[in-house]
This record gives C-alpha cells, sequence and structure tokens, in this order.
C-alpha cells in the first residue's frame, strides 16, 4: 500500500491503555470506550452560524479514535492519565469530583480542560469517582477534531459508571458546553454532533440550528476518502477562530438576522456599503457554504461525484480567500490532488491553517494520487483512507 498509514487499530491502543492503567492503578480496568475523530467533507465555519455541515467520522478500516479504560473508585478524588504522545505534560492528572460549591475549573495541563469539562457538565448524578487512562490515534491538530473524540469519549465512560437517560443529542450538546467552558474554544456543534452520531456507511448532513441529521449514503466501494495530514500546524490560530466568529456575528448584527443561517446573499450585497470589506468576506463564505454544502449532499445522493467535487474545491478557494484560514501547505495538497485523473475533489478540513485536507476519488486512483503528493509537497505528509463508521461505542461496559 502506497503512502504512510502508520495508524494503531482500536485492538492495540486497547492494549496499551489496559497494560499503562495497571501499572499505575493496579489490577485491570472495568470499562472501556472509544469515540472517534470526524473528517468534515463539506460546510466548514458554518457550525457556529447555524448553518448545515456534512461530515463522517472516521472508519474502523483505519479509525482515527480516542479510547479510554477505567473503574469507579471509592471516595471523591479522581485520577486520570494520558498515554497520548502529543499531549501536553503532566500526563497524570488527579482532581476532586465537583460539587455545586466547587466547581471544576480549568488550568494546566491543558488537555485536562477537556476531561474536567465533560466531568463538571455531565447530566446524570450522583457520579462517582474514578480512574482512568486515556490514548489517541486521532492526530492533535490535524483538523480531525481530537478535542470532540476525547470529550466525547470521556462522556461515553461516565455513562458506564452512571448511566443518564441515553438522549445522544444532549450528550453531544454537553460535550460542546465542556468545551466552551474549559478549553475555552467557541466550537459549533458539528465535531460532537458527529462523533456522538455518525453512521456506518453514511455521512451526516447536519443542521446545526435544529439538530437534526439526515444520513448520506456513501457506501461506493469504487470511492474512497484519503485524508491527507500536511503535518503543519501554524500557530496563530488561537486568536484567528474566535476573531471569525465575532466577525460572523457582527455582520449578522448588521444584516438584522439572528445568525448568518438566515442571510442571502443578497441580503450581504444590500449591506455592503455598512461592512467593512474582511466582515464582508467573511460573510460571503459562511452564505455560500452553506448553499454548497446542501448541493454537496444531493450530489452524494444522486451518485454525482463530478459535482460534489466540484463543490469541495470552491469550498477551498473560499476558505482561502474569503475566510483566509488556508495556508501555503494545505494549497499545495489539494492543488496537488486535483492534478490527478480519477480525483472528483479535494479541500482542507477543519479550522484551517495547517493540518489535513481531504480527497474524494476513484478507489484505483488512490496510489497514484499519494505518489504524486509526495513529489509534489516539499513536508512530509501523512496518508489516512478512511470509510465512515459509527459515533461512540463501548468496548467492554462496567460489570454490575
Amino acid at each position: 500500500m502506497a503512502g504512510d498509514e502508520s495508524v494503531a487499530d482500536v485492538g492495540a491502543l486497547l492494549a496499551a491503555a489496559r497494560r499503562v492503567y495497571e501499572q499505575s492503578y493496579g489490577g485491570e480496568a472495568q470499562v472501556a470506550v472509544c469515540a472517534p475523530g470526524r473528517v468534515n467533507l463539506i460546510g466548514e465555519h458554518t457550525d457556529y452560524n447555524q448553518g448545515l455541515v456534512l461530515p463522517m467520522v472516521s472508519g474502523k478500516l483505519l479509525p482515527l479514535v480516542t479510547v479510554i479504560v477505567g473503574s469507579s473508585t471509592s471516595g471523591h478524588s479522581c485520577s486520570i492519565e494520558t498515554i497520548t504522545e502529543s499531549a501536553d505534560e503532566p500526563r497524570r492528572v488527579d482532581f476532586d469530583l465537583p460539587t455545586e460549591s466547587s466547581p471544576l475549573t480549568r488550568g494546566q495541563p491543558a488537555w485536562a480542560n477537556y476531561v474536567k469539562g465533560v466531568v463538571q457538565h455531565y447530566r446524570a448524578q450522583p457520579l462517582p469517582a474514578f480512574k482512568a487512562v486515556i490514548t489517541s490515534s486521532v492526530p492533535l491538530g490535524g483538523g480531525l477534531s481530537s478535542s470532540a473524540s476525547l470529550e466525547v469519549a470521556m462522556y461515553t465512560f461516565l455513562q458506564q459508571l452512571c448511566p443518564d437517560d441515553g438522549d445522544k443529542v444532549a450528550k453531544a450538546v454537553a460535550c460542546q458546553k465542556a468545551e466552551h467552558t474549559h478549553a475555552k474554544v467557541p466550537c459549533g456543534i458539528m465535531d460532537q454532533f458527529v462523533s456522538v452520531l455518525g453512521k456506518e456507511g453514511h455521512a451526516l448532513l447536519i443542521d446545526c440550528r435544529s439538530l437534526e441529521a439526515t444520513p448520506v449514503p456513501l457506501t461506493d466501494p469504487n470511492l474512497v476518502i484519503l485524508i491527507t495530514n500536511s503535518n503543519v500546524r501554524h500557530s496563530l490560530t488561537g486568536s484567528e477562530y474566535p476573531s471569525r466568529r465575532k466577525q460572523c456575528e457582527n455582520a449578522a448584527a448588521i444584516l438584522g438576522k439572528s445568525s448568518l443561517r438566515d442571510a442571502t446573499v443578497q441580503d450581504l450585497e444590500n449591506a455592503k456599503d455598512r461592512l467593512d470589506s474582511v466582515t464582508y468576506q467573511r460573510a460571503q463564505h459562511v452564505i455560500e457554504e452553506i448553499e454548497r454544502t446542501a448541493q454537496a449532499a444531493e450530489a452524494l445522493k444522486k451518485g454525482a461525484y463530478q459535482e460534489f467535487g466540484k463543490l469541495m474545491v470552491e469550498s477551498h478557494n473560499s476558505l482561502r480567500d474569503l475566510y483566509e484560514v488556508s495556508c501555503p501547505e494545505l494549497d499545495v495538497l489539494v492543488a496537488a490532488a486535483m492534478e490527478v485523473d480519477g480525483v472528483f475533489g479535494s479541500r482542507m478540513t477543519g479550522g484551517g491553517f495547517g493540518g489535513c485536507t481531504v480527497t474524494l476519488l476513484q478507489a484505483d486512483a488512490t496510489d497514484r494520487t499519494i505518489k504524486h503528493i509526495q513529489e509534489r509537497y516539499s513536508g512530509h505528509p501523512t496518508f489516512y483512507r478512511t470509510t465512515p463508521s459509527e459515533g461512540a461505542w463501548v468496548i467492554s461496559p462496567v460489570e454490575n
């Protein structure tokens, strides 16, 4: 197989986590759960504008997942350890269960804030103390939502210790809230939603206003979804994401809309003299991207892959030129992919400024596409062929 696919499978991740659990805590973990990352096919930076998105979760053929193993314990003190290589230090964190008078607060290391946020916003009580080990094959900062994968895995773990009502949409919302309050990232709902509700053999067309999801079949055996990780991450992302969200909110307010979901291109044109050029461009991307996503879902349903691919490229160009979240490395990866016969479309995926591209192509074009990208790209890309899979699942539940 061409490329550099080296992601550990779920079994290997599980074995590693169980081994560290035994070394750190003694005995065997009672619970093991798994939650996937996601790749967004189209609909970028539309979720926090209450728009449409079309993601899928990374498949079991080559899983990009977070695994958590652990057990409940007596008392009030929780302990969690990560063996994910990219996590910041320290790798082990201890904290007490939150109370009404003493909620969990964010701090260092940063990775633990995602865990604390989920514990704080978990929807059932009384939550027992626990000890757990985390590992993940979702590349950090790759635009494949390692954060949502961690949040959803953590929530799924807690469900085994103290079952909630099983409402999957509410679960996704709680995980999103955790990211808002403890990671301080004002993300939309897409990543957590698809990590919870992903459907095997389907992408999900998610309406981020109504939280309704429509499965879109993606089972053609002659079709491949190729993720290419640029393995670059530019440092300016910390402030760029919130600033773009604020620009969108400002544009919606000037247009007299509750969000850009309700705006049309004509609305934007009518208000052009009241918007600065940058805000206008941000709004133009979002309004057009929502429409592109609706068109792309219809194209995919019909098997119109050429049309879908054209929309992917339009999306990338808009993210590059209007939303300004691409970077030279991503642009080269997209351009190189589009030079190969059998490639339908390619675009950056995720927040931007590095990370990954997603490419839709004929299965028999995969190896030559990988080879051509390797020749054209000066960096060291990593390739993942993936298929749409289920959302979070329990590997082994606690024994009652």
